[in-house]
């Protein structure tokens, strides 16, 4: 595990390097060690419709750490025929690790034995990701996430997620509760530091995203009440000043840095925090989507870095 202060005095002596590197698409020095590790989620590249195997080499090829697939396009790869352990071989010829994955196992419904059936797809959605060799998944709000929809209560969601987690413990596989700033449950920083702690579980972990704190109105400042050990991975992205909050929307999101979030200072204050998780990069950018994938994906890497070092720097 890094220790800080020997991170920053390692790292002093080449801040001048890193002032080169723009916020566009100038590589970030690989050779400078990072706090933080970085992964692909790839509905970055969900235009491309590329098949598992093929967004897996991609992303080793530009220069990732880890991948977040999403559950059902590795469903769709073995019901075409494919195999787990070959993506595993794929993975590991790679050396990418598998750091979530994207899952919509319906854990926190109202519904008694629609629960019940998303804690089933949940356990097979975490036997996926185990066979990937991952330990983490993502637990969005999904059957509360839209107007209309009963709203269970903080205490009842935190049972409920308590539930999740121990379906999580059969499967050594443990869900992150994920915030959804369009969602009216879950949609707070504030409603996920509550459901997380009253779960009352020691796997108990929390998937933030800088669109979603900033799409559910909140203080990024709030970052700094939830423990940096509980954030494993950290969805990274940026957005435009316009739209504005109200019909700003997934597929306006942009590269780090392309943005008005003020990346670098948050970053800033969760390395100062102790956080040395994965900041993956989830985009939905139809405009992305027309490009080549590989195009993309490097350009989403390095410009994830140069936020990265000018935070650190």
């Amino acid at each position: 595990m890094l220790n800080r202060r020997n991170f920053f005095t390692a790292t002093a002596a080449s801040a001048t390097a890193a002032t080169l590197l723009s916020n566009d698409t100038a590589e970030a020095d690989s050779s400078r060690p990072f706090p933080v590790t970085f992964a692909l989620n790839t509905s970055t590249l969900r235009g491309q419709q590329l098949s598992v195997p093929e967004q897996i080499d991609v992303a080793a090829d530009a220069g990732y750490d880890g991948i977040e697939p999403w559950i059902r396009d590795v469903r769709g790869f073995v019901e075409g025929g494919g195999k787990v352990s070959d993506l595993k071989k794929q993975l590991d010829d790679r050396k990418l690790k598998v750091v979530s994955a994207i899952g919509f196992a319906n854990w926190i419904v109202d519904d008694d034995k629609a629960r019940a059936a998303g804690l089933d797809e949940a356990r097979r959605d975490m036997q996926l990701v185990r066979e990937l060799g991952g330990n983490h998944i993502a637990a969005p709000p999904i059957g509360a996430h839209q107007p209309g929809l009963p709203q269970p209560s903080l205490p009842v969601i935190a049972q409920r997620y308590r539930a999740l987690c121990e379906v999580g413990d059969e499967m050594a596989v443990y869900p992150q509760l994920e915030l959804w700033g369009f969602s009216p449950t879950l949609h707070t920083l504030g409603e996920l530091a509550y459901v997380s702690t009253a779960a009352a579980h020691a796997k108990a972990c929390v998937l933030p995203d800088f669109y979603h704190i900033y799409k559910g109105g909140n203080d990024f400042e709030s970052l700094g009440m939830i423990e940096a050990s509980k954030m494993h991975c950290f969805h990274i992205n940026d957005y435009p000043a316009e739209p504005g909050l109200d019909t700003i929307a997934d597929k306006d999101r942009v590269f780090p840095g392309d943005g008005v979030c003020d990346l670098p200072n948050i970053i800033q204050r969760l390395v100062n925090n102790g956080f040395q998780g994965v900041f993956s990069l989830e985009l939905f950018n139809p405009e992305y989507w027309k490009r080549d994938a590989l195009e993309v994906a490097t350009e989403g890497l390095n410009k994830s870095k140069a936020v990265v070092l000018k935070a650190i720097s």
